[in-house]
């Protein structure tokens, strides 16, 4: 998959937490963290904040019932 390249400023406070969970190994590098946090925030824009109690497999199977009731392209969101 090719990937677009985006140039982004953010303070140095979040820089140096973003560096923290890379040092940490959470990430593996910053590009990784930013785009995790990009995917989290669309995914929370699309079905709302999740809360996993009892099984996560169901509130996946769930979250992609609800995905595809809105025309989201299931296929897009894997690949990112």
């Amino acid at each position: 998959m090719v990937m677009q390249t985006l140039q982004i400023r953010l303070c140095h406070g979040l820089v140096e937490r973003i560096d923290d969970l890379v040092k940490s190994g959470i990430y593996s590098n910053r590009s990784d963290a930013i785009r995790d946090a990009v995917r989290r925030f669309v995914w929370d824009k699309e079905l709302g904040s999740m809360t996993v109690d009892g099984s996560s497999v169901e509130v996946v199977r769930e979250a992609r019932k609800n995905l595809s009731k809105k025309g989201v392209d299931l296929d897009e969101i894997n690949s990112l």
